[in-house]
């Protein structure tokens, strides 16, 4: 179904500037997340501490994301963000300066300073999230919020693609010094472009709440909402047990035999059919049978983890990850339109804080579960159960939320 134009919020200078630095930090943070991954696995050659990446990124995450989405509604949210990344372009230096002499840097000191800088980037991606996401809300109106979503999650799909395959080319042909180097080139130009966007007023709050109360109404918010929960409880089944990420080094290396440059392609796979999808639902929105849509999209993604698992060709893998991916983007996009929709302007900072408890760190955490699953099960078998396990977390959603069932965005609009 075609809605409106397609086009319409990339008419608004300030939303495109919004999605450069939305590009900008996405490349930077993906190629950074790449690297570390792969020098971790080079140091280490464990998926133990492959998924310990993971964990040092999702507890520090969890633990300030809530505090993170009160102040993003009660602080300018421009100045969140500058002062956030502020933050990433020095771990962004460290992780540089650190490579500048590598072998003495990890012989003395092991990998403990690169999980440090891992565990502070978490904290400062916690401020930037929940600002952006309700920075967005106040760029364009509320009738263009699917496509500006649309948008939002081609142009962070675009990133992720770009983002490791650059990653993987720099570091195979150019060494981890310039690879880093090039990510913190990347988070300063996202600051700059942030400068040409004006602030915005904070929306008015009706009540003046203390900081325990303010967290306490966002969780209640989106606890009270079926349509919010069933999503966010959904997707969170699909990251936490049917993502493969984490492991993707060792199915480059032991599986597949493709190198640290075919890691990278892999890496970006799913983005590549992230933002095919993204395209597709810019001209044409999941506005109608939207709970069914979004329940079939997150039941394909496991299908999808299930065979990637068993695949023992380069191509058939990628050509996997792209689908999964794909579908992913129809989750992304319908998440994000429903929490933007039935979000009260006041509350933005507060639920966007929610989604990542769900979400965001759910990433982290389904990347430390990958790890410890393969070191359990071993690699395949690991894969394979994460991709049942979203089997099963669909069709019990799917059985226990009428709700999400029979949502409609159209109506909601």
């Amino acid at each position: 179904m075609h809605v409106g134009d397609p086009l319409a919020t990339l008419r608004n200078s300030h939303f495109r500037y919004f999605l450069l630095v939305r590009l900008c930090l996405t490349l930077a943070t993906q190629m950074q997340v790449l690297v570390i991954g792969w020098q971790v696995y080079e140091f280490t050659h464990s998926p133990f501490w492959l998924g310990m990446i993971g964990l040092t990124g999702a507890l520090p995450f969890i633990g300030v994301v809530l505090f993170a989405g009160h102040f993003a509604d009660i602080i300018e949210r421009k100045k969140i963000i500058i002062s956030a990344a502020g933050v990433l372009c020095m771990c962004g230096v460290f992780l540089w300066v650190f490579t500048l002499n590598n072998q003495i840097f990890l012989r003395k000191y092991g990998i403990a300073p690169v999980f440090a800088l891992v565990f502070v980037s978490a904290i400062a991606k916690a401020f930037v999230t929940p600002s952006l996401f309700a920075f967005l809300s106040q760029i364009v109106p509320r009738n263009q919020y699917h496509n500006a979503s649309a948008w939002n999650s081609t142009v962070w799909q675009a990133g992720a693609i770009g983002g490791p395959a650059a990653g993987g080319l720099l570091y195979g042909f150019a060494g981890i010094t310039v690879t880093y180097f090039i990510a913190l080139i990347l988070i300063v130009l996202s600051v700059l472009m942030m400068g040409f966007i004006p602030s915005k007023p904070l929306p008015a709050k009706q009540n003046k709440e203390s900081l325990y109360e303010s967290v306490k109404i966002g969780i209640h918010f989106v606890f009270k909402t079926k349509e919010i929960i069933s999503a966010l409880s959904l997707d969170l089944f699909a990251v936490f047990f049917g993502g493969a990420v984490a492991l993707l080094p060792m199915f480059a290396d032991q599986v597949l035999k493709i190198g640290p440059l075919g890691y990278g392609l892999l890496r970006a796979a799913p983005s590549v059919g992230a933002v095919i999808m993204g395209a597709v639902l810019v001209y044409y929105p999941p506005l109608k049978n939207t709970g069914i849509k979004l329940l079939c999209a997150v039941f394909g993604f496991g299908i999808c983890m299930i065979l990637f698992a068993l695949s023992k060709s380069p191509l058939l893998s990628f050509s996997l990850l792209a689908l999964s991916g794909a579908f992913d983007s129809v989750s992304v996009v319908i998440r994000a339109t429903i929490l933007q929709v039935m979000t009260p302007d006041e509350m933005r900072g507060r639920v966007s804080a929610v989604n990542q408890i769900f979400l965001g760190s759910s990433n982290e955490l389904g990347e430390f579960e990958s790890g410890v699953a393969a070191k359990l099960l071993r690699l395949i078998p690991s894969v394979i159960f994460g991709g049942a396990m979203t089997l099963f977390g669909t069709a019990f959603t799917s059985a226990v939320s009428k709700s999400l069932r029979n949502l409609h965005l159209k109506e909601k609009i």
